[in-house]
């Protein structure tokens, strides 16, 4: 992925990003061909944002049908479109966001992709998806240097993963100046005033510099052993919706779709089942894994999206344009207790 020039309609259009974050770091996005990879709620949250920052191209694969469950969260899609294929549902809305990028809906399943179909785009952003296929997609992307991106709610609950490989990027950071150094030796200024406090009167100054990141795959994450004692150490650090994730992930595997309202009774009593898989296969205390997290992980709610598309949408922007740190590698969102984590998960 290099740098296309912009227009001067682009130039306009765009001008408070570029204010923002640079002119080269809107050419980077410029040139950014992306793949979304389901479009519920959390996609079209992931949709609109990155359209909106001015992506070359968006191309949205989905081969699922609309259901009364769009209604919930996905506002790409009118009402009337129940039944219909959901990429070609949310085409026209996002066309719409930003005449500038290119909008195509792909109808196909993405278990039927070859290697090849994922290799034509600098990132891909997967939602929906069971964690097999999840790791399928971000193999080839490690192996063809395409930055990759998973994301996904379940009701209050929502994960994003990041993988970059050896990602880098600039960073702003306070430069040191001579007045700061002083301070540190514990000198005054010129006017009897102690430094530290006329450093606070002083304009802040900033320097760009060039940093870093080596991320790890996903299968990493999930292949990881909590029972074993170095481990351990680490498990009072990690959220609960990571756990909650593990279970989910389980259910869907087995079941080749998410939980469903519509049959939540019998989906309630199997997600137990994952849970204690999860339970007795890591040694874990039942606090790491709540059961009464069912009762709050069917669906797709508009406000969890909205916290979770926007930082999955951030984190894609970022990477693309090379502007500040990226999240290595996941961040965590549990609406039941209102809060949310970044996390390194895996080796």
């Amino acid at each position: 992925m290099g740098e296309e020039n912009i227009t001067e309609a682009e130039a306009a259009l765009y001008d408070r990003q570029i204010r923002l974050w640079g002119l080269d770091a809107q050419k980077r996005l410029r040139a950014a061909k992306v793949l979304l990879i389901g479009i519920k709620g959390l996609g079209a949250e992931v949709a609109k944002n990155i359209v909106l920052s001015g992506i070359k191209s968006l191309t949205i694969l989905d081969h699922t049908q609309v259901d009364e469950e769009d209604k919930l969260s996905q506002f790409l899609i009118p009402r009337e479109e129940i039944g219909k294929n959901r990429a070609v549902s949310s085409l026209e809305r996002t066309q719409l966001l930003n005449p500038m990028v290119n909008v195509t809906a792909d109808t196909d399943d993405v278990a039927d992709k070859n290697d090849d179909f994922f290799k034509q785009y600098d990132v891909i952003c997967a939602t929906c998806c069971p964690s097999s296929i999840l790791c399928k997609i971000n193999n080839i992307c490690s192996e063809n240097n395409i930055k990759y991106f998973a994301g996904d709610v379940f009701g209050y609950y929502g994960y994003m993963f990041a993988d970059l490989g050896k990602h880098e990027f600039a960073e702003e950071v306070p430069k040191m100046n001579q007045k700061q150094e002083s301070s540190q030796q514990g000198e005054e200024c010129g006017d009897g005033e102690p430094a530290p406090k006329k450093i606070k009167k002083d304009e802040k100054e900033t320097v760009v510099v060039k940093k870093e990141e080596i991320f790890s795959r996903l299968q990493s994450a999930l292949d990881v052993d909590w029972s074993t004692t170095e481990i351990k150490t680490k498990i009072k650090r990690t959220p609960t919706a990571h756990f909650i994730t593990l279970a989910i992930f389980d259910f869907m595997e087995k079941n080749k779709r998410r939980p469903q309202l519509s049959t939540s009774e019998e989906d309630s009593k199997q997600l137990l089942e994952c849970r204690k898989m999860i339970i007795e296969k890591n040694q874990l205390d039942d606090k790491y894994l709540p059961e009464n997290f069912i009762e709050h992980c069917f669906a797709e709610l508009s406000p969890i999206c909205a916290i979770v598309g926007g930082v999955l949408g951030q984190e894609i922007i970022k990477a693309v344009s090379q502007k500040d740190a990226p999240h290595n590698n996941f961040f965590f969102y549990n609406g039941v207790e209102g809060t949310g984590m970044v996390d390194k998960i895996g080796n």
